[in-house]
């Protein structure tokens, strides 16, 4: 079985401190933040739990990819990273330990991650259904693009043929909760090069094999393109705003994550600090993308169960 994918720290009690009214529930808000370095969108998204919690924003949801990098949770036995230190270095993927749960995990170009920061007492939701609403939006995105994917008993994440003789993972989960936000969340491996799965123990799964929308396609002789990141990146948002019973957010006309030196969402530079001051989270789906289709059924039941 996989290391637990949540740590949590529990939320204050009504008279203890921290216990601010939080704005309502309401839309969850979404931005696309592009290809961003990890430590800057690690530092932003703890922010943002910080300014959830304080009652300053809604939910909302970062939707990226990452450069190379390999994530450790914070109990993650280092023995399942496969290589030392230079090896990765040569190979220009850096290394970092972080406070969720779950072990060792790849994120690289090519690959959707989505960050929710998500109130969930705000909307009743508990962390383990939290969990069974993130595992069917994936397997609704898997299948917005023809394939198939589902959650496998024991083994967080979404799998392709998980009760088969080789199931293979295309999407991980590892969450934290702080004073009852959530933060980090999902990868999904839409269309990347899966070398440096190789490198690792998958989630602390000797000989785990990892795949992709694009590898799934070929492995059935299908042509069709694999999605952009963008696209998937918006099924993803449709899927998790149905499970959790909202909306996606309209964008207000000044709404913007913003960089120190005031440069907008678009294009972020991983080398950048990052504020959240005056900041609204914004959405900036495409009107033309719709809502997830093969799966709204299977994220109602997550969300009922």
């Amino acid at each position: 079985m996989d290391e637990p994918i949540l740590t949590a720290v529990p939320a204050p009690g009504p008279t203890g401190r921290g216990d601010e009214a939080r704005a309502p529930a309401g839309p969850l808000s979404a931005v696309w933040l592009g290809r961003v370095a990890y430590r800057p969108a690690w530092a932003l998204q703890k922010r943002l739990a910080a300014e959830r919690a304080a009652g300053r924003v809604g939910d909302c949801l970062l939707l990226l990819e990452h450069e190379p990098v390999l994530t450790l949770g914070r109990h993650a036995d280092p023995s399942h990273v496969l290589v030392p230190p230079e090896v990765l270095a040569r190979r220009g993927i850096d290394l970092v330990r972080v406070e969720r749960g779950g072990e060792v995990t790849y994120h690289g170009p090519g690959q959707l991650v989505a960050y929710p920061i998500v109130a969930l007492a705000d909307r009743g939701i508990g962390i383990r259904a939290f969990v069974r609403i993130l595992e069917a939006a994936l397997a609704a995105t898997c299948a917005a693009f023809g394939v198939e994917a589902g959650p496998r008993a024991g083994h967080p994440g979404c799998w392709c043929d998980p009760d088969g003789p080789l199931p293979r993972k295309v999407g991980a989960l590892g969450l934290r909760v702080e004073r009852g936000v959530t933060y980090h969340g999902i990868a999904l491996n839409v269309d990347l090069d899966l070398a440096p799965f190789d490198l690792i123990d998958p989630c602390g799964l000797p000989g785990l094999r990892s795949t992709s929308i694009a590898a799934e396609l070929a492995r059935v002789g299908r042509r069709d393109p694999a999605p952009s990141i963008v696209e998937a990146a918006w099924h993803f948002a449709h899927a998790l705003a149905e499970g959790l019973g909202t909306e996606l957010a309209p964008a207000p006309p000044n709404a913007r994550f913003v960089r120190a030196d005031g440069g907008a969402a678009a294009g972020i530079d991983g080398g950048q600090d990052w504020s959240t001051e005056h900041v609204a989270p914004a959405v900036g789906s495409p009107d033309d993308v719709p809502a997830t289709s093969g799966g709204p059924d299977a994220v109602r039941r997550a969300r009922a169960g």
